[in-house]
């Protein structure tokens, strides 16, 4: 490689403007000149504004998750309105008033839903007050550790659907609540965290006695004794047990875990106390040295998987499918009960679940999720239309399915992939090291003491002392501590670790693979000219809303996007008639290709592959013209360029057309056989399993890339409001750049020169504290003040290594 991957620069730490609404840093020359980092930001921090919700900004973190472009795009909560019937229709809870001041009862239903996208306080305080201004609401609790919202509203009055639409107007979506996952491991710890500190002050507290000289003749030395074990034997009960039934588990799966050689200095400790407690030798007894190391324990681990339990419980619970599904006659089935020859209905905006034949004259679709193809296709009576396509058009269109849902191909590209935890290999050839080295000393004191005094009890004192002193504490609590700084900082940058075995993954990556639509491209097309929509007249941008508004086609979502950034508007009157294949129009207003309704002809659709130019006209009369453009992300050349310097191999994998591929490649400097186009998500898969499944990173956004997620290494998403790739991936990144990808390794790096660092120190300790204790020289005294002193010195190693990854 060109530069060593471990000597990549940890952070830059260029100042750089950032984002009004989210913080994010503003890439290019359009961001900074707007002062947001892109539309969704814009319109989100204009609404905020406009609903008297501007004290959010008091509250929230410096740096949140931008507001992406779910935002403006239309979503079926058909399912929500059938949850609220429902609720309304199974609790008649009577409150105690009505809204009248009659009296009356008052008929007030519950729901709890899933919510994506709380990232702090503010966040709570936002979702509560959007809430009270809706008609009909009563009470909400949001639950930011479990990403859940509970709503109690007044029956007749609220709608849940509107609520939920309002909240996606604002960055957040709901969901239908999850399966029970139980208490997050994050609150146990939390609670074991508390008992274990309560036991270690106790066993202290009578410990104290002891060190300042306490004679054992003192008439309550007894029972401080005794307490000091009843409050060591609960620390063990309590704390200890968590990592002595995990290393059993792992020893049962034939895996070395770090919780081994806790679990060995906690057991050598707590016996070897126990046994200088009953035989009365005081200086046998390490009952303090053990509630400390258990209780130093646990917050290491709580740190370890708090920092990654935050980032997935900002995921919706419930693995993305199709909603239930409209049959011709009326009924509403979930898609594993459709079967061949069955009629449904499709809304606009919905997944098609199984392969169909297109009943309706014709419907436009995009397949870029289950393709790559980025232009939406016509399909005309007749025509197969492939599982996965989305129908983009305004009305809702008839279909005859064509198999079941067990032989679709979305349900293959759905199902939930199995792959194996990672096995540390790193952490296990330190845990090998260090129980191999432990009980070869421990054995081998235990012989030279026996041989050199023949004095049973004094050998088993130095055994203990070499069992005690010996602790990974360095390991056990500063790795994870680095583990935890760093997800903290990367997702400052945007970007989310969702899975902890990811570190272990990162060192061995090699290839960088890209899908490209949705990816290394935006969701939707970006609009050149962004002017043209700013020049317009207020009745011109009434006009445009209008045609755009509950519009799922990506230009008209483009249009939305930079439409709503500029300002409030309310849309023209009348109802939008769509041409499939055209356009859209209301009354004498129309929007689509160049040259359908307009008496210009210059060159319809000249910009080419990648092109999507689309006109607003009014009786016959061009107002604008809009250009469009599948381009690469703002910040994609200059991050493949790095990444390639740090020597990494960038590759494209695409299902979109060869030429629209090349074209790409060439713009940011990648080789033609880096680049390969029209591929299936079958061949995807295969390219990784014989080229990348070792070393190669797979970052995609659609079902597609699905199964080219199951065979790489490691994987990664950019886009989290489509429910599909989020939960298979291993981290997700958010904004319009590729920027966090490139600090992932950079971060990764400064984290693992780090932990080398640690490991150093940790082997130093040890050489003292067991030398001392071989020797001898060690007791409960010194042991207790060389384990807090070692803890400390790790900490700020971490500290000082770490540093400047919560640097912006």
């Amino acid at each position: 490689m060109s530069r060593a991957l471990g000597e990549s620069p940890a952070v830059e730490r260029r100042p750089r403007p950032v984002c009004r609404h989210c913080g994010a840093p503003l890439i290019d020359d359009r961001m900074r000149a707007s002062g947001f980092c892109c539309a969704g930001c814009s319109y989100v921090y204009r609404i905020v504004h406009e609903h008297g919700l501007a004290g959010y900004y008091r509250i929230k973190d410096d740096v949140t998750a931008p507001a992406d472009a779910a935002v403006f795009q239309p979503r079926d909560y058909s399912w929500l309105e059938t949850l609220q019937r429902a609720a309304e229709a199974t609790q008649g809870n009577a409150g105690s008033g009505s809204p009248t001041g009659e009296g009356a009862p008052v008929v007030v239903p519950e729901l709890t839903l899933d919510v994506q996208g709380i990232s702090c306080a503010g966040c709570v305080w936002l979702i509560e007050r959007i809430y009270q201004q809706q008609p009909g609401a009563r009470d909400i609790f949001v639950n930011a550790q479990y990403g859940t919202l509970r709503m109690r509203w007044l029956k007749g009055q609220f709608s849940a659907a509107e609520f939920a639409r309002k909240l996606q107007a604002f960055g957040y979506l709901v969901g239908p609540a999850g399966e029970d996952r139980g208490e997050p491991e994050s609150r146990d710890l939390v609670k074991r965290i508390g008992l274990c500190a309560a036991f270690a002050m106790n066993v202290m507290l009578f410990s104290l006695p002891v060190y300042f000289g306490m004679e054992s003749t003192f008439e309550w030395a007894g029972l401080f004794g005794i307490l000091n074990v009843a409050f060591g034997t609960l620390s063990v009960l309590v704390g200890g047990l968590y990592f002595i039934s995990r290393a059993v588990r792992a020893l049962r799966e034939r895996a070395l875990h770090i919780d081994l050689p806790i679990a060995v200095g906690i057991i050598g400790a707590y016996v070897g106390s126990l046994y200088g407690w009953l035989a009365g030798e005081e200086h046998f007894v390490y009952f303090d040295f053990v509630a400390v190391f258990i209780l130093l324990m646990l917050v290491g681990r709580w740190a370890q998987v708090a920092a990654v339990e935050v980032n997935r419980r900002r995921l919706l619970s419930q693995q993305a499918r199709p909603q239930l599904v409209r049959r011709a006659d009326g009924t509403r089935v979930p898609p594993e009960l459709l079967g061949s020859g069955d009629e449904v209905c499709l809304g606009a905006g919905q997944t098609l679940p199984v392969e169909s034949r297109l009943d309706a004259e014709a419907g436009t679709f995009s397949l870029s999720s289950i393709s790559g193809e980025a232009e939406p296709r016509v399909f005309r009576q007749g025509q197969r239309v492939p599982a996965g396509a989305i129908n983009i058009g305004r009305g809702e269109l008839r279909l005859t399915a064509l198999q079941p849902w067990s032989e679709s191909l979305l349900a293959q590209l759905l199902a939930p992939g199995e792959r194996e935890s990672e096995r540390h290999r790193l952490l296990e050839w330190i845990v090998r090291g260090y129980l191999a080295g432990i009980f070869l000393i421990a054995a081998g004191a235990a012989i030279g003491w026996w041989v050199a005094t023949g004095d049973a009890l004094r050998t088993w004192g130095v055994v203990t002392a070499v069992l005690v002193v010996s602790c990974p504490c360095a390991i056990a609590l500063a790795f994870p501590l680095a583990d935890e700084i760093a997800t903290v900082g990367l997702r400052r940058r945007g970007v989310f670790i969702r899975q902890p075995d990811l570190w272990s993954r990162l060192g061995r990556v090699r290839k960088l693979v890209f899908d490209k639509t949705g990816t290394l491209t935006l969701e939707t097309p970006v609009l050149q000219n962004p002017e043209a929509v700013a020049a317009l007249d207020r009745e011109s941008r009434a006009a445009l809303l209008a045609l755009v508004r509950d519009n799922p086609h990506p230009v008209s979502q483009s249009l939305l996007e930079t439409l709503l950034a500029l300002g409030p508007v309310e849309p023209l009157p009348g109802d939008v008639a769509e041409t499939i294949g055209h356009g859209v129009a209301v009354g004498d207003w129309s929007l689509g290709r160049v040259g359908w309704r307009s008496a210009v002809n210059d060159g319809a659709d000249e910009a080419g592959i990648g092109g999507h130019d689309a006109e607003l006209v009014r009786a016959g009369t061009r107002v604008a013209r809009f250009r469009f453009r599948d381009t690469a992300r703002p910040d994609a050349r200059d991050e493949v360029a790095a990444l390639t310097a740090w020597g990494y191999d960038v590759f494209i994998l695409s299902g979109d057309r060869q030429e629209k591929v090349d074209i790409l490649a060439r713009e940011l400097s990648l080789p033609p056989e880096h680049a390969l186009g029209e591929l299936s998500p079958q061949r995807k898969a295969a390219w990784l399993e014989a080229s990348g499944r070792g070393d190669a990173l797979m970052l995609g956004d659609g079902a597609n890339d699905s199964l080219a997620f199951d065979s790489a290494l490691c994987r990664g998403t950019p886009v989290i409001h489509r429910g599909i790739l989020e939960r298979k991936a291993d981290f997700y990144y958010l904004g319009r750049g590729i920027g966090g990808l490139r600090a992932l390794f950079a971060v990764d790096a400064l984290r693992r020169r780090t932990q080398r660092s640690i490991l150093i120190f940790s082997i130093a300790y040890n050489l003292l504290a067991v030398g001392l204790a071989v020797a001898g020289r060690m007791n409960p005294l010194l042991a207790a003040v060389l384990m807090p002193a070692s803890s400390l010195c790790t900490l700020a190693l971490v500290s000082g290594g770490m540093r400047r990854v919560l640097q912006r």
